[in-house]
């Protein structure tokens, strides 16, 4: 599948094939999911909210939002609950604040236990409406408040009063100095009355009020164990199909029967059915990795379709009449040749064994199993050559040349390939074989009972 497209249907034939494998993985994690929520403790969150009256711009909204989580508002919630030798920096990652509908700002904060949670919420709201306050009457001009000024109104008022009673109506020199001092008089009561203005706005927004206590949290804030958990099994599920889709991608397995018959060097002489059900088994020992992977079922071929149905048995002994006779057309008399079957693939000796009995004496072959990694083939007899049969997606074009290699130091000439695959078997037929099918059937059993096959 290395060429082929991604589909549904191939990361189903994943889950079907190896869904053990795939369970334990799952369980695997789910564990280390499991043990990353003993590392983390719980955590709670809660928020307490701050009503901010007036007229207030977007802008100054945020900015008040970063004013409630700043150092300033941080130090001196720690120093309120008894944490002032750790200072703000231990708080200041488990309290944060945002901007609501209605010039509310939210302050959050999290702690290990649900009290915790909501004490921290309530003291840094606390601390933030006094740091806000005490801000309003940082400016020096207006730290006397509105009562100053509208006191220093009035006094300047009576000035003017008294300077225009007193001022002379003519037009001397006094006359014309005593109205000049009465329009700076003017222009200072305006300015009065504008720093007023602004005071009492600024007093209005200031009166900012904390809309109850926070509430205490009922549930741990995510992730919790359960998420960690899930997220654990989940990951390791989707890494091992991952893993699965990017080994069938790097695979070097050869597929197609053109592919197969050029890395052995040799002619196709055809591909023939095996009729099964089940899905082929990769080659294994007996040792306890082998053992494992047969009870996960990693042994079990995914990467291979499904078998096709194919036609009944008449139609698949027809393939193998054909191989038969390619063979006999290819070699001289007497034709004697070795079947070369690699060890672990059941599906190329069930085929090699049918292809004997189909053959009978004429050509007469003999079946030996070899191991693909250090292949070995008897030494040359009185056969013609050796047929190479084996399945599809199996083995590696270096693998394959190295059978070629260890046929042909054997002194046999690989003379064709039949490459087999698992169909889906059909009821038979119900009509009569033709003639010729009972002789074939004659000499398969004589050339069986003559020690053709080993």
């Amino acid at each position: 599948m290395s060429d082929d497209t991604i589909r549904l249907v191939t990361i189903g034939r994943i889950i079907r094939r190896r869904w053990r494998l795939l369970t334990v993985l799952a369980v695997v994690g789910a564990l280390v999911g499991y043990g990353a929520s003993l590392l983390f403790p719980p955590r709670y969150t809660t928020s307490a909210s701050v009503l901010l009256p007036g007229a207030w711009e977007e802008r100054e909204l945020l900015t008040q939002a970063e004013i409630a989580t700043s150092s300033v508002v941080i130090d001196r919630t720690a120093a309120a609950l008894g944490r002032s030798g750790a200072g703000g920096g231990e708080l200041r990652d488990r309290v944060s604040a945002g901007v609501a509908d209605g010039n509310i700002i939210k302050i959050s904060g999290t702690a290990d236990t649900p009290e915790r949670a909501q004490r921290l919420s309530d003291e840094v709201a606390g601390q933030f409406v006094a740091f806000a306050a005490r801000l309003t009457g940082d400016d020096p001009e207006s730290a006397a408040g509105p009562e100053a000024l509208r006191k220093r109104v009035e006094e300047t008022n009576r000035r003017i009063t008294d300077l225009a009673e007193a001022a002379d109506p003519g037009r001397t020199v006094e006359s014309v100095q005593a109205r000049t001092e009465l329009e700076k008089l003017r222009t200072s009561l305006q300015e009065a009355m504008k720093k007023l203005d602004e005071a009492d706005a600024a007093t209005d927004r200031a009166g900012m009020v904390v809309m109850g206590p926070a509430a205490r949290p009922a549930g741990e804030t995510p992730p919790t164990r359960t998420h960690l958990v899930v997220a654990g099994a989940l990951l390791f599920f989707l890494l091992a199909v991952v893993g699965h889709l990017a080994a069938a991608r790097m695979s070097r397995r050869l597929r197609t029967e053109p592919e197969i018959a050029a890395a052995l060097g040799s002619a196709l002489l055809g591909a023939v059915d095996v009729p099964g059900e089940r899905p082929a088994r990769r080659p294994g020992g007996s040792g306890p990795w082998a053992r494992i992977r047969r009870l996960l079922g990693a042994d079990v071929r995914w990467d291979l379709p499904a078998p096709q149905a194919s036609g009944d048995e008449a139609s698949r002994q027809i393939r193998y009449r054909r191989v038969c006779a390619r063979l006999r057309d290819r070699l001289p008399a007497p034709r004697r040749l070795l079947v070369v079957v690699p060890d672990g693939d059941e599906i190329a000796h069930r085929a090699a064994g049918r292809l004997v009995a189909e053959a009978g004496s004429d050509p007469l072959l003999r079946t030996v199993g070899i191991s693909v990694s250090r292949p070995m083939v008897p030494d040359h007899d009185d056969e013609s050559g050796a047929l190479v049969v084996l399945s599809s997606g199996s083995w590696t074009a270096g693998e394959l040349a190295g059978v070629a290699e260890a046929c042909a130091d054997a002194g046999h000439e690989v003379v064709g390939v039949v490459v087999a695959g698992t169909v889906l078997a059909r009821p038979a037929r119900s009509a009569a074989p033709p003639p010729d099918d009972e002789a074939a059937s004659a000499l398969a059993v004589h050339g069986h009972a003559t020690g053709g096959s080993v």
